[in-house]
């Protein structure tokens, strides 16, 4: 049985429906972008992410019994476009930048191109799942640029929406963490999950040496075991006792985090544990991973700071029509033009730049019409960023599942190489590359 994800959505993607229908304009060929007009936060970079999620959910949008009942019910839309929405596939052309990918202002994340009334009533999906997963994500690639070497595992799910702590994980995934907590994310995409105990398991027990020797009896030696509910010194010390000096780790989540994980390793070596690793958590961001760049660190886990965006929840992307045809069949340009809200009409193509490898600036070629668009033979000391995701209502698979989950990290990974130095610091600066506007030849 599937859920319909049509009504995931606001009621003017509806209204402004039926009122096209009604005037007949409806079936006007026309171009949608999903951009963003500046980086959340003051960030150097953005990083794409929730495409594969979109596409999985594009495949259920559609209005059945309930949902058509509920907006006739409700009255949302006249007769006309219940029996429009009665057989609604979305048959348009969705391209845009790969998942992974990184973004600058004004770069085209996602082109959906079709009838007015194919393409408007997808912009809440499409802004909802882009703008979470894309904060994450971003969020996620800095905290990961930070850590370095060190894995990092994905520990949020107690501070989000049950759905939403599934989508983090898959976006945080992408963005170069090495695991999740969540076992949903692990099945629904193929992520790597992690976790042994939390503070309630030695509490269960009448002393923290049953605790551990019972985690050991059932995990193996190659555990971590959490060793600050009491006293840190006599915890590892225990843990040591219990497990042997072959302890695959101890895990710290307290205290002045520095001093503590060096405390901790010399205690270790001192035991003769030398290859027991030391992972960290508790409240961590890229601020504070960053902090601990000197310290003797193998492994980091973090919680509510990725899931939220590290204060950032939103990537502060939009949907806006950029093109369209006019009555006599010809295509014309349009765009916002208020002073605080502009954006950049015509449809686009998309290209980063690169010196010696090196991004140098986000490149984006606009025409109103379709047919003289740059080609990337047109840009060869560019990279061109836009793939086709749906065509003529064909969804590309690709891009979808497990196997999409895991194209998107490596592609992350590689155009990371990309970036400039100056895009690897932390501090709010301006975007780490300009973006160029041309137009096409």
């Amino acid at each position: 049985m599937t859920t319909s994800t049509a009504l995931l959505t606001d009621r003017y993607e509806l209204t402004m429906l039926a009122a096209s229908l009604r005037d007949g304009t409806a079936f006007r060929p026309s171009v949608f972008e999903l951009f963003s007009r500046r980086l959340s936060g003051g960030r150097r970079f953005g990083v794409v992410a929730g495409t594969g999620r979109l596409l999985e959910l594009l495949r259920e949008f559609r209005f059945g019994d309930d949902e058509l009942r509920f907006l006739r019910d409700e009255k949302i839309v006249d007769a006309a476009s219940m029996k429009h929405l009665e057989n609604y596939r979305f048959t348009g052309t969705v391209r845009g930048y790969r998942e992974g990918e990184l973004y600058f202002p004004g770069s085209p994340i996602l082109t959906v191109e079709g009838s007015f009334a194919d393409a408007v009533v997808l912009e809440t999906l499409a802004l909802s799942v882009l703008n979470h997963d894309s904060a994450v994500a971003t969020a996620a690639s800095r905290m990961s640029i930070a850590a370095g070497e060190r894995p990092l595992a994905e520990m949020g799910s107690r501070r989000a929406q049950e759905r939403s702590a599934v989508a983090a994980a898959r976006a945080a995934y992408i963005a170069g963490f090495s695991a999740t907590s969540n076992l949903e994310a692990g099945r629904s995409w193929g992520i790597p999950t992690m976790g042994t105990a939390a503070h309630s398991w030695t509490l269960l027990h009448d002393t923290e040496e049953e605790a551990f020797k019972a985690q050991v009896e059932s995990m193996g030696v190659g555990t971590t075991l959490l060793v600050d509910t009491y006293d840190i010194s006599t915890g590892v010390e225990t843990a040591i006792r219990v497990a042997g000096t072959e302890l695959g780790g101890v895990r710290v989540d307290s205290g002045d985090l520095p001093t503590v994980a060096a405390d901790v390793r010399a205690q270790l070596d001192s035991l003769g544990a030398v290859n027991t690793r030391i992972t960290v958590t508790s409240d961590l961001d890229e601020y504070a991973i960053a902090a601990l760049a000197a310290s003797p660190v193998d492994a980091y886990g973090v919680g509510t700071s990725v899931v939220t965006g590290s204060g950032y929840p939103t990537a502060s992307m939009v949907y806006k029509l950029v093109a369209r045809q006019d009555a006599a069949g010809s295509w014309v340009g349009v765009a916002k033009k208020s002073a605080d809200k502009g954006s950049q009409g015509g449809r686009k193509a998309a290209f980063r730049t690169l010196a010696e490898g090196v991004a140098s600036s986000e490149t984006i070629v606009v025409s109103d019409g379709f047919e003289d668009l740059d080609t990337p033979d047109q840009h060869p000391d560019a990279r061109a960023l836009q793939v086709t995701f749906v065509d003529a209502g064909e969804i590309e698979s690709a891009y979808e599942g497990a196997a999409g989950t895991a194209a998107a990290r490596a592609h992350h990974m590689r155009v990371r190489e990309e970036l400039p130095v100056r895009a690897l610091a932390l501090s709010k600066s301006d975007p780490a590359i300009p973006t160029v506007y041309l137009e096409a030849d």
